[in-house]
Protein backbone atom coordinates (compact mmCIF):
# COMPACT_ATOMS: atom_id res chain seq x y z
CA UNK A 1 0.00 0.00 0.00
CA UNK A 2 1.00 3.26 -0.61
CA UNK A 3 1.21 6.26 1.47
CA UNK A 4 1.24 10.21 0.73
CA UNK A 5 4.00 12.25 2.61
CA UNK A 6 3.55 15.99 3.67
CA UNK A 7 3.35 18.16 0.75
CA UNK A 8 6.73 19.59 -0.04
CA UNK A 9 8.64 16.79 0.72
CA UNK A 10 11.14 15.64 -1.69
CA UNK A 11 11.17 11.83 -0.34
CA UNK A 12 9.73 9.20 -2.26
CA UNK A 13 6.42 7.84 -1.47
CA UNK A 14 5.95 5.76 2.08
CA UNK A 15 4.98 2.01 1.49
CA UNK A 16 3.09 -0.10 4.28
CA UNK A 17 4.18 -3.66 3.65
CA UNK A 18 3.91 -6.49 5.95
CA UNK A 19 3.18 -4.42 8.66
CA UNK A 20 5.84 -2.04 8.53
CA UNK A 21 5.82 1.89 6.90
CA UNK A 22 8.68 2.24 4.35
CA UNK A 23 10.23 5.85 3.58
CA UNK A 24 10.19 4.43 -0.47
CA UNK A 25 9.42 2.34 -2.70
CA UNK A 26 13.46 1.08 -2.88
CA UNK A 27 13.48 0.58 0.87
CA UNK A 28 10.32 -2.03 0.80
CA UNK A 29 11.95 -3.63 -2.11
CA UNK A 30 15.11 -3.74 -0.61
CA UNK A 31 13.04 -5.24 2.40
CA UNK A 32 11.26 -7.78 0.29
CA UNK A 33 14.55 -8.70 -1.75
CA UNK A 34 17.17 -9.11 0.96
CA UNK A 35 16.24 -8.64 4.72
CA UNK A 36 12.52 -10.26 4.81
CA UNK A 37 13.52 -14.20 4.09
CA UNK A 38 17.64 -13.66 5.12
CA UNK A 39 16.89 -15.75 8.08
CA UNK A 40 18.27 -13.16 10.60
CA UNK A 41 17.00 -11.31 13.11
CA UNK A 42 16.04 -7.71 12.36
CA UNK A 43 14.01 -4.35 13.23
CA UNK A 44 13.18 -1.88 10.90
CA UNK A 45 14.13 2.22 11.58
CA UNK A 46 14.96 1.52 15.26
CA UNK A 47 15.98 4.98 17.25
CA UNK A 48 19.57 5.55 18.58
CA UNK A 49 20.42 8.31 20.55
CA UNK A 50 24.08 9.54 19.11
CA UNK A 51 24.32 12.37 21.85
CA UNK A 52 21.95 13.16 24.53
CA UNK A 53 19.78 15.79 25.09
CA UNK A 54 21.12 18.75 27.13
CA UNK A 55 20.37 22.11 26.72
CA UNK A 56 20.09 21.22 22.70
CA UNK A 57 17.93 18.43 21.82
CA UNK A 58 19.22 15.17 21.65
CA UNK A 59 20.46 13.97 18.30
CA UNK A 60 19.31 10.64 16.72
CA UNK A 61 19.48 8.13 14.36
CA UNK A 62 17.13 5.70 12.58
CA UNK A 63 18.71 3.28 10.01
CA UNK A 64 16.17 1.92 7.36
CA UNK A 65 17.20 -1.69 9.26
CA UNK A 66 19.41 -3.18 11.56
CA UNK A 67 20.16 -6.84 10.83
CA UNK A 68 21.96 -8.86 14.02
CA UNK A 69 24.05 -12.10 13.70
CA UNK A 70 22.82 -15.51 15.63
CA UNK A 71 24.38 -14.41 18.53
CA UNK A 72 21.88 -11.51 18.94
CA UNK A 73 25.15 -8.48 17.96
CA UNK A 74 24.53 -5.93 15.40
CA UNK A 75 26.14 -7.55 11.89
CA UNK A 76 24.85 -4.94 9.23
CA UNK A 77 23.17 -1.47 10.28
CA UNK A 78 21.60 -0.52 6.27
CA UNK A 79 20.73 2.80 5.16
CA UNK A 80 18.70 2.35 1.79
CA UNK A 81 19.57 5.60 -0.73
CA UNK A 82 18.72 5.93 -4.25
CA UNK A 83 22.10 6.65 -5.05
CA UNK A 84 25.74 6.78 -3.60
CA UNK A 85 26.16 10.61 -4.56
CA UNK A 86 24.61 13.62 -5.94
CA UNK A 87 21.20 15.06 -4.80
CA UNK A 88 18.97 11.94 -3.61
CA UNK A 89 22.39 10.37 -2.61
CA UNK A 90 24.55 10.55 1.05
CA UNK A 91 24.60 14.11 2.11
CA UNK A 92 26.70 15.78 4.12
CA UNK A 93 24.40 15.24 7.06
CA UNK A 94 23.86 11.56 6.51
CA UNK A 95 27.58 11.30 6.35
CA UNK A 96 27.87 12.68 9.49
CA UNK A 97 24.93 10.77 11.28
CA UNK A 98 27.03 7.78 10.14
CA UNK A 99 29.97 8.68 11.51
CA UNK A 100 28.46 9.65 14.92
CA UNK A 101 26.49 6.32 14.91
CA UNK A 102 30.10 4.86 13.84
CA UNK A 103 32.15 6.47 17.05
CA UNK A 104 29.15 5.25 19.24
CA UNK A 105 28.20 1.99 18.83
CA UNK A 106 31.81 0.86 17.06
CA UNK A 107 29.73 -0.13 13.74
CA UNK A 108 30.01 1.14 10.16
CA UNK A 109 26.65 2.03 8.59
CA UNK A 110 26.37 0.79 4.87
CA UNK A 111 24.89 2.84 2.66
CA UNK A 112 22.78 0.65 0.11
CA UNK A 113 21.41 1.54 -3.65
CA UNK A 114 19.46 -1.48 -4.33
CA UNK A 115 19.52 -2.45 -8.08
CA UNK A 116 17.76 -5.63 -10.01
CA UNK A 117 19.66 -8.70 -8.57
CA UNK A 118 22.16 -7.01 -6.38
CA UNK A 119 22.56 -3.59 -4.44
CA UNK A 120 25.81 -1.42 -4.59
CA UNK A 121 26.75 -0.95 -0.77
CA UNK A 122 29.10 1.62 0.65
CA UNK A 123 31.40 2.34 4.08
CA UNK A 124 31.43 6.42 4.43
CA UNK A 125 33.50 7.56 7.01
CA UNK A 126 36.82 5.53 7.94
CA UNK A 127 39.96 6.64 7.22
CA UNK A 128 40.90 4.27 4.85
CA UNK A 129 38.85 3.64 2.27
CA UNK A 130 37.72 -0.40 2.25
CA UNK A 131 35.19 -0.70 -0.49
CA UNK A 132 36.06 -1.14 -4.39
CA UNK A 133 37.25 1.21 -6.58
CA UNK A 134 35.01 1.19 -9.40
CA UNK A 135 35.27 3.67 -12.66
CA UNK A 136 32.11 4.37 -14.37
CA UNK A 137 31.57 4.65 -18.51
CA UNK A 138 31.99 8.14 -18.27
CA UNK A 139 35.35 7.56 -16.31
CA UNK A 140 33.91 9.19 -12.62
CA UNK A 141 35.70 6.82 -9.69
CA UNK A 142 33.62 6.10 -7.03
CA UNK A 143 33.54 3.38 -4.63
CA UNK A 144 31.54 0.41 -3.88
CA UNK A 145 31.23 -3.02 -3.60
CA UNK A 146 28.06 -4.90 -5.18
CA UNK A 147 26.70 -7.34 -2.75
CA UNK A 148 24.45 -10.33 -3.78
CA UNK A 149 22.74 -10.98 -0.39
CA UNK A 150 23.53 -9.74 3.59
CA UNK A 151 24.92 -12.99 4.27
CA UNK A 152 28.67 -11.70 5.06
CA UNK A 153 30.41 -9.52 7.75
CA UNK A 154 32.22 -6.52 6.48
CA UNK A 155 34.63 -6.18 9.19
CA UNK A 156 35.60 -10.04 8.09
CA UNK A 157 35.62 -8.77 4.50
CA UNK A 158 37.32 -5.19 5.24
CA UNK A 159 39.75 -6.28 7.67
CA UNK A 160 38.84 -3.85 10.20
CA UNK A 161 37.41 -3.93 13.52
Amino acid sequence: MTMKNKAGTHFGRKVELDGYVFDSQKEADFYQRFIKNSGYQFEVHPRFVLEEATMMTAITYAPDFVVYDRNGHILHVYDVKSSLDGRYGVNTTAKLRFNLFQRKFKKAVEAVVPRKNDFKMRIYGLRKNVNTRQISPKGKVQFYDIMQNIDYDPAKIFNWR
